[in-house]
C-alpha cells in the first residue's frame, strides 16, 4: 500500500511538472538558444568540469578501498574503481536505484573475500560518511549568507557535539554502557536490528587507524568539494560570473529539490529545473544559467553513467578483467581526445549563428 501511495505521488508530480512546462513555455529559454551558449562553451573550463567530476568519482573509489583494505580484503583499486562506477549507474538509473547499487557493491565485495559483516559495513560506511560531509559541506556554505548564519551555526554545533559524545563513548566506560544500551534497543527492532547487528559485527573487523578515518573522512568531503567546483567551471564556461557560494547554494537546492521530488532517476529533470532557476534568482540570464546547468549534467551525469554501464559490462565478462578494462578507458580516453579535440575546432572555426 505504501509503495502504491508513492508511485501515485510520483506521477501526480510529473503530471505537475509537464503542465507547469506547458504554462510557463513563454518563459522558458529557447533550446536553440541554450544550445548556442553551449556551443561555443570555451573549451579550457569544459575540460576542467571533466577533471573535477572524474577526480570526485575518484575520491568516492579511495575510500571505499580504504575501507576495504582497512579490513584486510585484497582488492585491487582499478577493480573498485569499477564498481563504484557500475553501481553509480545502477543507482541513477533503475528503479529502487540505491537499493540495488548497495545489494551490487556488497556482492561485489563477498566475491573478493570480504566477510558478510565487513561488506555490510564498507557500504553503509561509505555512504555514511559521504553523507554526513555533504550536510557538513551544505552548513560551512551556509554559514555566507546572513539569512542562514543562525541555524547553520547551529547544526554545526550540534554535528559536533555529537561527535564528541561519540568520541567520549569510545574510551570512557559509562558512555560506553550508554552506547551499548542504545544498541541493544536498535537491536530489538525488526527491520533495524539486524542491519544494526551487521554493522556491528563490521566495525569489529575494520581495524582502521585514526589517521585512516581522517583520510576517509577528507576523501569524503572531497567528493562534494569536487562536484561543486564542476558546477561552479559549467557557469564559467558560458560566461556566468556568479559568486562561488550562491553557486554552491544553487547547487545544494537542487540536490535537496531532486531527492524530494524523484520525478526520474537521478533527480533528472529536478536537479536542472531546480539548480537554474536558482541561478536565476541570484542574477544570472535564464539561457546561460541553463546552458551552465545541461553542461554539467552532460558530465556529472550521463557522462558518468555512460562510463558506468560500460564498466558493468566489463566487470560482467569472463577473462582477464583488468586487461579488458584498461582497453575500455584507453578507448574510452582517444574518443574523449578526439571528440574534445574537433568540438575545440569546431567552435574556433565556425561562425556565430544569428537565432531567429
Amino acid at each position: 500500500m505504501r509503495q502504491r501511495r508513492g508511485l501515485i505521488l510520483q506521477i501526480g508530480l510529473m503530471a505537475m511538472a509537464v503542465l507547469s512546462v506547458v504554462y510557463l513555455r513563454d518563459e522558458l529559454p529557447s533550446p536553440s538558444a541554450v544550445w548556442e551558449e553551449i556551443r561555443t562553451a570555451r573549451p579550457a573550463w569544459l575540460i576542467l568540469i571533466v577533471f573535477t567530476e572524474v577526480l570526485s568519482m575518484a575520491s568516492f573509489s579511495r575510500l571505499q578501498h580504504k575501507l576495504l583494505s582497512g579490513g584486510g580484503v585484497q582488492v585491487s583499486y582499478r577493480r573498485v574503481m569499477a564498481v563504484t562506477y557500475a553501481g553509480n549507474a545502477i543507482s541513477a538509473t533503475l528503479p529502487a536505484g540505491p537499493a540495488m547499487s548497495m545489494a551490487y557493491a556488497f556482492r561485489r565485495w563477498r566475491e573478493r573475500g570480504a566477510s558478510k559483516h565487513l561488506s555490510t559495513a564498507a557500504v553503509l560506511i561509505a555512504g555514511a560518511a559521504t553523507t554526513v560531509s555533504y550536510t557538513l559541506v551544505t552548513l560551512v556554505f551556509l554559514l555566507a549568507e546572513p539569512g542562514s548564519r543562525l541555524p547553520a551555526l547551529s547544526g554545526l554545533t550540534a554535528i559536533a557535539a555529537l561527535g564528541g559524545l561519540a568520541a567520549l563513548g569510545l574510551r570512557h566506560p559509562a558512555f560506553a554502557r550508554a552506547r551499548g544500551r542504545a544498541i541493544g534497543w536498535a537491536l530489538g527492532g525488526k527491520r533495524v536490528g539486524p542491519l544494526v547487528a551487521e554493522l556491528q559485527e563490521g566495525w569489529r573487523v575494520l581495524r582502521l587507524t585514526p589517521s585512516r578515518w581522517a583520510m576517509i573522512a577528507a576523501l569524503a568531503m572531497t567528493v562534494w568539494l569536487l562536484d561543486i567546483t564542476g558546477v561552479v567551471a559549467a557557469t564559467h564556461a558560458v560566461g556566468l560570473n556568479l559568486d562561488p557560494v550562491e553557486v554552491a547554494l544553487a547547487y545544494f537546492t537542487a540536490q535537496a529539490t531532486g531527492s524530494v521530488l524523484p520525478l526520474l532517476p537521478g533527480g533528472l529533470g529536478a536537479i536542472e529545473a531546480s539548480m537554474t532557476a536558482s541561478m536565476v534568482g541570484f542574477g544570472a540570464l535564464a539561457v546561460p544559467a541553463g546552458a551552465a546547468v545541461m553542461l554539467y549534467r552532460l558530465v556529472s551525469f550521463w557522462g558518468i553513467v555512460a562510463a558506468g554501464w560500460g564498466f558493468w559490462l566489463v566487470l560482467r565478462l569472463n577473462g582477464t578483467m583488468l586487461a579488458r578494462m584498461r582497453a575500455f578507458a584507453l578507448a574510452a580516453a582517444l574518443s574523449f581526445a578526439a571528440a574534445s579535440g574537433y568540438a575545440a575546432a569546431a567552435v574556433s572555426s565556425s561562425e556565430p549563428v544569428e537565432l531567429s
